[in-house]
């Protein structure tokens, strides 16, 4: 008669159990949780006709009173809009832009006169757009050092500034094509027979002044080379103080652009006319682009904007639309509701698992 112990076949013996138990430990089965097998507990929303009409409903009811107020806003921004770039050149030079804004001889002074349609509430911002510029380009947007603009330190980073990156007497400060292109025509506004003040104060941001601009960096060699670009800085004022500049080297997304250029503290009566004298300095000719002056107040959506009015009535008043049609079928031609146990994830399949 056969030995049980010989009976028991290799799989059995200690080596073999202990070569189970080691597959066993380095098995990459992970361990089981309801978080790993999606089991935790989960809302599945069934969309009733209640509900959908409902949540339309809801949509129009509170984004048509938000456009009509923001459109009643946008209403109240008063704007003056001047496009000044082909008035101020002269007659002679109608023909060759160009050739006027090039030459050192030609008078750059221009005199506008701008009438205030409704009154207008200090304070009111003064603002210069110009049309195709397109500070969004990648070349230009990359032609700055910012190391340079924040500290002293950092004077001769100007590896990124090409071609406005250094002279014969040194580093450029600050380098670059965006600070070279810098805006330099002037406005003088004059209302009642009296010079209006321009405020530049807070026209920067807060954090471009104390973070983005040192106030131990001041400019050095700056448009001191053959081709002048744009307006010059005073040598005697840090960067952190130079709105304009601030400003500027903020760049536009887009190639039509308003930039801050001073504010009015008073308020301007309506009917009354403002004298504006413009040097007539940047050179958007070569490039088909346009130079506009705006005299515009605000308003607590900011200034004037009718598109976020109408989009919020558009939407609100699409919501309402579909939810009248959805009561209308449902009133016209009703459909009974199904029962949400025969939905295909609540069936359960012969092997127990869930279709």
């Amino acid at each position: 008669m056969m030995d049980p112990e010989d009976a028991a076949g290799p799989s059995d013996t200690p080596a073999s159990a202990a070569a189970a138990a080691t597959k066993k430990k380095i098995s990459k089965k992970p361990k089981y949780s309801k978080f790993t097998q999606q089991e935790l507990p989960a809302c599945k929303p069934i969309l009733s006709h209640r509900w959908v009409i409902t949540a339309f409903i809801s949509v129009g009811v509170i984004f048509i009173p938000i456009g009509i107020a923001s459109l009643f806003a946008s209403e109240q921004v008063v704007e003056i809009v001047d496009r000044y770039d082909k008035a101020c050149v002269p007659s002679n030079y109608s023909n060759d832009a160009l050739a006027y804004i090039q030459s050192a001889k030609t008078n750059k002074t221009c005199i506008r006169s701008l009438t205030v349609p409704k009154k207008m509430k200090s304070p009111i911002y003064i603002y210069y757009q110009l049309d195709n510029f397109y500070q969004n380009h990648r070349r230009y947007v990359q032609s700055r050092s910012d190391n340079q603009l924040r500290s002293k330190a950092y004077e001769y980073d100007t590896e990124d500034c090409d071609p406005e990156s250094t002279t014969a007497g040194g580093p450029i400060v600050p380098c670059g094509l965006i600070a070279w292109s810098l805006f330099n025509d002037t406005y003088q506004l004059s209302y009642q027979k009296e010079d209006l003040e321009i405020s530049k104060k807070d026209i920067a941001w807060k954090s471009d002044q104390q973070h983005k601009f040192g106030s131990d960096v001041y400019p050095k060699n700056f448009q001191s080379s053959g081709l002048i670009g744009g307006a010059k800085l005073n040598k005697n004022i840090p960067l952190s103080e130079q709105v304009d500049l601030i400003v500027w080297m903020r760049t536009a997304a887009l190639p039509t652009f308003r930039k801050l250029y001073g504010k009015i503290e008073v308020d301007l009566e309506a009917n009354q006319s403002i004298a504006v004298v413009i040097k007539n300095n940047y050179n958007t000719y070569s490039f088909g682009g346009k130079k506009t002056l705006v005299l515009s107040t605000t308003s607590w959506i900011g200034g004037k904007n009718d598109f976020l009015g109408i989009a919020y009535i558009a939407v609100g008043g699409l919501s309402l639309f579909m939810a009248i049609t959805f009561a209308l079928v449902y009133v016209i031609m009703p459909r009974p509701f199904g029962d949400p146990s025969f939905l295909t994830s609540n069936i359960i399949t012969p092997a127990g698992q869930s279709n």
